[in-house]
C-alpha cells in the first residue's frame, strides 16, 4: 500500500507541475513539463450480452466480451475499457546531445469502475475452485497487478540511429497487432484486442516482455526491429527473441513481417475444484489421497494452473490508406510444443503469483498450430465520424493422436476447431480528448475450440465514451 501511495503522490506532483506549464502556454493542451508528459485514458460504457459472465473488478476488460468457456447467462451491465484500456502514465523525451535524446515511459492500467489496478491473475485466483457455470469474468493477461504493468522502460533515441530501450515493454509482435488491427486493440470489438494470443505469440503473458532490450529504426522506406527478453528469474518463463522487418513501400501502404521464439511460455487458468479445495492437513499423518493437491506453502489465493510451452510465430500485417478508407489485414502462424525446460510446481509467475499446477506435456504428438487471420476497414464518414468493420478468424489443427475427432468434434480441445467474429463500430470524436462509440462483436466457436464451453456464441452490443488526456 505504501508503494502505491508513493506512486500516486509522484504522479499528482507531476500533474500539478504540468498544469502550471499548460496554463503558461494555452496553445498546447498536453500536460507537459520539461519534456515529461502526464497522459491517460478513462473508458466507461454499457453492455448487453446474451451470454456472458458477471463483471470482475480486476480483469482488465471487466466483462468477457469474447465468447469464453464460462459465458452462460444474459448480462446487462455498466462496462469498462470497451474501446481501449483505461490507464495513467508518464512519458518523456529530452535531448542531451545534438541528435540524441533520453526517453522513458511509465504506465499502469486501471479498471475505472472499481479504481483497481488491472490484475488478470487475481481474477483467475478469485475463480479457483469455482465451477464453470458460477465463475465471474477471468482470464490470463500480461497485466497482473504490477504497479507499472503497462510499461516501465528507458533508453536513448536518435532520428538517424534508431531507438534502444530497456525494461518492461510491448513485444514487437504486439506492436504490429495494435498497428494492423482495424479496431486498434479494442477489448469489446476485437478478438485480437481482447485475447492476447496474437500479440503474445500464443500466450498473452508475453505480449509485454520484462527484462527486455528493444531496438527499432526507420531507414528510408524500410524499418527494422529486434528484441530480446532474459527470462531468468523473472517469473515470465524462459528467454524470448523477436524480429521485425517492414516498410512503407508505396504512398499509403505499410507492411511488417515478424518472427518470435519464446521459451517456457505460460498460459494461466483457474485451479480446478479438486485442487483448490484440497485439505491442508490430514488426519493420522497419512499421505494425501488427492493427486492434485497443492503442495505445502502454496496458497490457492495466489496460485494458478499453468500450461507451459515453447512457442514460435511468424506473422504478416499490412494496411493501405486510400482517400477516406484505411484497410488493414494480418495473418499469424503460431506453433506450440512441449517445453525443452519444464517448469515445476512452485515456480513464480508474473505479478508475484505462483504456479500451483503445471502441465508440461500438453502437446505430446507434435505441435499445436493456431492460425489467426483478420481483415477490416475504417471509413472516415466525416471529420468527426469513423465507421469500422472487421472479421477475425482462428483455425486450430488436430494436434493429439489420442483424441478421436471424426469430422471435428468439441469433445476434446485437441481436435481441429475454429473461431469467427464479426464487428461493426461507429466512433464519434467530439474533439481530440473525448469520443463516444457504439457497436457490437458477434463471436462463435466450433469443434475443438468449443471443447468445454457452456455456449458456443455471444453478441455484445455496447455503447460508451472515452476521455483521453
Amino acid at each position: 500500500m505504501k508503494r502505491y501511495l508513493a506512486y500516486a503522490g509522484a504522479v499528482t506532483a507531476l500533474a500539478g507541475s504540468a498544469h502550471a506549464a499548460y496554463a503558461a502556454d494555452s496553445s498546447d493542451d498536453s500536460l507537459t513539463w520539461y519534456g515529461i508528459t502526464l497522459y491517460g485514458t478513462v473508458d466507461i460504457g454499457y453492455t448487453y450480452q446474451n451470454r456472458g459472465t458477471p463483471l470482475n473488478d480486476y480483469f482488465p476488460t471487466g466483462l468477457q466480451y469474447l465468447i469464453q468457456p464460462s459465458n452462460n447467462r444474459s448480462i446487462s451491465s455498466i462496462s469498462e475499457n470497451g474501446m481501449s484500456q483505461s490507464k495513467v502514465g508518464l512519458r518523456g523525451s529530452r535531448e542531451f546531445l545534438e541528435g540524441w535524446s533520453g526517453v522513458f515511459k511509465l504506465e499502469t492500467g486501471i479498471n475505472p469502475l472499481s479504481g483497481n489496478v488491472s490484475d488478470a491473475l487475481k481474477s483467475i485466483t478469485q475463480n479457483n475452485g469455482v465451477p464453470l457455470a458460477n465463475r465471474t469474468t477471468q482470464g490470463d493477461s500480461s497485466r497482473a497487478g504490477q504497479a507499472l504493468q503497462g510499461a516501465a522502460y528507458g533508453g536513448v533515441s536518435s532520428p538517424v540511429y534508431g531507438t534502444l530501450t530497456i525494461g518492461r515493454q510491448n513485444g514487437l509482435l504486439s506492436d504490429n497487432v495494435l498497428k494492423y488491427d482495424p479496431l486498434g486493440g479494442s477489448y469489446a470489438f476485437s478478438v485480437i484486442g481482447y485475447s492476447g494470443a496474437a500479440g503474445g505469440s500464443g500466450d498473452t503473458q508475453d505480449a509485454r516482455l520484462d527484462n527486455s532490450v528493444k531496438y527499432v529504426n526507420q531507414v528510408g522506406m524500410f524499418r527494422v526491429g529486434a528484441q530480446f527478453e532474459s527470462g531468468a528469474g523473472t517469473g515470465s518463463g524462459g528467454n524470448a527473441t523477436e524480429l521485425d522487418l517492414g516498410g512503407d513501400f508505396l504512398p499509403g501502404l505499410s507492411v511488417d513481417a515478424a518472427y518470435v521464439n519464446k521459451k517456457g511460455a505460460i498460459l494461466a487458468a483457474p485451479l480446478g475444484v479438486a485442487v483448490a479445495k484440497c485439505p491442508t492437513t490430514l488426519a493420522f499423518g497419512g499421505a494425501s489421497p488427492a493427486v492434485n493437491c497443492l503442495p505445502a506453502g502454496i496458497s490457492p489465493d495466489t496460485a494458478v494452473a499453468a500450461t507451459v510451452s515453447d512457442n514460435w510465430t511468424w506473422s504478416l500485417g499490412a494496411s493501405y490508406v486510400y482517400g477516406h478508407v484505411k484497410a488493414s489485414m494480418g495473418y499469424e502462424d503460431i506453433h506450440f510444443r512441449n517445453p525443452q525446460t519444464p517448469l515445476a510446481v512452485g515456480s513464480p509467475d508474473i505479478g508475484g503469483y505462483t504456479l500451483g499446477f503445471v502441465n508440461n506435456n500438453a502437446y505430446p504428438n507434435g505441435a499445436k498450430i493456431l492460425q489467426i487471420s483478420w481483415l477490416g476497414a475504417k471509413y472516415s464518414l466525416s471529420r468527426n465520424v469513423d465507421l469500422i468493420g472487421a472479421w477475425y478468424h482462428y483455425n486450430q489443427n488436430h494436434y493429439n493422436d489420442t483424441a478421436k475427432c471424426p469430422g471435428g468434434t468439441k469433445d476434446s480441445g485437441a481436435c481441429s476447431g475454429r473461431l469467427d467474429a464479426y464487428s461493426l463500430v461507429a466512433d464519434y470524436k467530439f474533439d481530440r480528448h473525448f469520443d463516444a462509440y457504439t457497436g457490437f462483436m458477434w463471436s462463435h466457436v466450433a469443434d475443438g475450440l468449443a471443447a468445454g464451453y457452456l455456449n458456443s456464441w455471444t453478441i455484445d452490443p455496447t455503447i460508451g465514451g472515452r476521455f483521453n488526456f
